[in-house]
């Protein structure tokens, strides 16, 4: 058996384009364009139109409004791993004399500052930022805050506006030229902007009632574009879902991409369908969790979603204010693609070499009287899993002294290590002060607070 090919099959194929043409119908959107990516790959792409015989191409550009965020919460995130900010700063500690200059990096990132969603005046979108000329035009001086900081969810555009700032002072030049040299040139994205460029879609509101429609404008959104000014193409956010899902050491590594979709504030309800990390929203829908974006602007929506788990991404972008509801289609798109043709597993394959000393420390180990499997796996990396039911196993990475680092779950960020008896012999594993021993309760002088000397005993 092979693998399959990179193209969907054509019952695949028929189902994505029948969501999209459900989607641009019923939504009554003049165009509607979406790409599906497994494995970093563009594996499909299709477009409906209201004018007959001519959809768009995935290199017609859209504005993509609230996406732009991921963009902006990557540009911080270098700022952070170079080591010229923590996300714990507030962010008056780079931006002296800022509105809300309390926040944190952190918190303005996940929408936990407590900051107020909108700007004051005219609806921000629909106007040119020439009105808002000033870092403080974007606040209200009176009542910034709607919620204490930190406690709570509360999506914030203005925040975005700050984060932006943030950006510029630190690099020392506009955030939209920063975003161009650091991210936009090394991952091939030529077509994503701050204006719109040849060939772009017009955006438009359609009348509730009738058929007909209305031009948005077209606005430059100043010092609030941050929040959602940029216009891009289904090819190039192909390629951005792409970054997202695997980082790119040019840019990003993975393990601060992985840190960003982490949820920052506790989800509300015990049915939560949403959730926030650093810049990246999480959606969970048709039995798994999503990670990417939804974004709006007049005239446009937008969605960009990835399952890690299918290995799956999908872009929907369409041309009016309201109607379809276009990240949820993007989320279709991977569930369909997922149902028809689900990911493969890795073929099996023996590792390339054995370490005869960690082989001989694979099978069971036991924390008291429960019982664990060690397992032995690439690059010298190991799995803990209990033996019980329901319980999931961590894995723990190699490190260069000897010891292994606990990559997810409860041990995560926790260091494992090998102890040997005198004779250099392996004693126990110590897992952060947890000690496992070859038999339940193993050796006196091994387990914490020693081991009754007459052993198990029957009543």
């Amino acid at each position: 058996m092979t693998d399959l090919p990179d193209e969907l099959l054509p019952t695949t194929r028929r189902a994505l384009l029948h969501r999209v043409a459900v989607a641009q119908a019923e939504g009554r959107t003049p165009s509607f364009v979406a790409a599906v990516v497994r494995d970093g790959k563009v594996v499909w792409s299709g477009a409906r139109s209201m004018i007959d015989d001519h959809a768009p191409t995935v290199d017609v550009q859209y504005r993509i409004g609230s996406l732009t965020k991921t963009f902006v919460a990557v540009l911080v995130l270098r700022l952070r791993d170079e080591g010229l900010l923590d996300l714990a700063d507030p962010l008056g500690h780079h931006l002296p004399g800022a509105p809300a200059d309390e926040a944190t990096v952190a918190q303005l990132l996940s929408h936990a500052s407590g900051l107020t969603a909108e700007t004051p005046g005219p609806w921000w979108e629909r106007t040119e930022g020439a009105l808002r000329p000033e870092l403080a035009d974007v606040l209200e001086d009176d009542r910034p805050l709607r919620h204490p900081a930190g406690r709570r969810y509360h999506y914030s555009n203005p925040g975005y506006a700050l984060l932006g700032a943030l950006v510029e002072r630190l690099r020392g030049e506009p955030w939209g030229e920063v975003l161009r040299r650091e991210l936009l040139e090394p991952l091939g994205m030529d077509r994503t902007t701050l204006l719109p460029q040849h060939p772009h879609a017009g955006g438009f509101a359609v009348h509730p009632w009738a058929d007909v429609m209305l031009p948005e404008p077209l606005t430059d959104t100043g010092l609030m574009g941050p929040a959602g000014q940029l216009w891009s193409t289904a090819a190039d956010l192909a390629r951005w879902a792409a970054f997202l899902a695997r980082g790119n050491e040019k840019v990003l590594a993975a393990e601060t991409l992985a840190e960003m979709r982490r949820p920052a504030v506790g989800p509300e309800g015990a049915d939560w369908s949403g959730a926030y990390g650093l810049g990246l929203q999480l959606l969970r829908r048709d039995g798994r969790v999503l990670f990417g974006h939804s974004g709006s602007m007049p005239g446009f929506t937008a969605g960009l979603w990835i399952s890690e788990e299918d290995g799956l991404a999908a872009v929907a972008l369409s041309n009016a204010t309201s109607g379809p509801n276009t990240p949820i289609v993007a989320a279709d798109l991977i569930a369909i693609t997922a149902e028809h043709e689900p990911r493969l597993p890795e073929p099996w394959r023996p590792l390339p070499s054995v370490d005869e000393e960690l082989l001989a420390l694979t099978g069971p180990w036991y924390w008291g009287a429960a019982g664990h499997v060690l397992r032995l796996g690439a690059d010298r990396g190991l799995e803990l899993a209990p033996l019980a039911a329901g319980t999931r196993a961590s894995r723990f990475r190699a490190e260069a002294d000897g010891t292994w680092t606990g990559l997810d779950n409860y041990y995560a960020g926790e260091t494992l290590r090998v102890v040997r008896a005198a004779d250099g012999s392996v004693s126990h594993l110590d897992l952060n002060s947890f000690v496992l021993t070859r038999e339940p309760y193993g050796p006196a002088d091994a387990v914490p607070g020693g081991v009754d000397p007459q052993g198990w005993w029957a009543g």
